[in-house]
């Protein structure tokens, strides 16, 4: 009997803390610092960046070094990115004035086929099957 006592007691602190209104929780931890901001934009802006490279990659096959300096995008120091910026122009115009065109007609796969050079003729035939050898 004692010792349900004792339990009691010890029980009651901790349903006095249940019962009081339970504090608002903390707001969901939010990013320090600013928002990125893309640096040195010729091109695009800032929400078609997405959209744009992901074409890219899946138009090349290819990551984002292939275009980027490794943890500096905004460089460039390498000429793969000047072609990508020409490219993106190229892509734009034709779009915007081929007769019948519709928005994003022509893409990055269009030619590229998931290559990182387009192939600039068809590729060779295959050899015909030999004839089947006479008995």
């Amino acid at each position: 009997m004692r010792l349900l006592l004792v339990c009691l007691l010890l029980a009651l602190p901790l349903l006095s803390v249940a019962q009081e209104p339970a504090a608002p929780a903390p707001p969901p931890a939010e990013r320090k610092g600013a928002p990125h901001v893309p640096k040195n934009l010729k091109i695009l802006k800032p929400e078609e960046i997405r959209p744009v490279m992901g074409a890219i990659v899946t138009g090349l096959g290819v990551k984002c070094g292939f275009c980027h300096v490794q943890g500096d995008f905004a460089s460039d120091d390498k000429p793969e990115k000047e072609t990508a910026r020409k490219m993106i122009v190229m892509t734009r115009d034709i779009n915007a004035h081929f007769q019948g065109a519709t928005a994003d007609m022509v893409s990055c796969y269009t030619c590229h086929r998931g290559e990182t050079k387009p192939l600039i003729a068809p590729p060779a035939a295959a050899p015909a099957p030999a004839a089947p050898a006479a008995h």
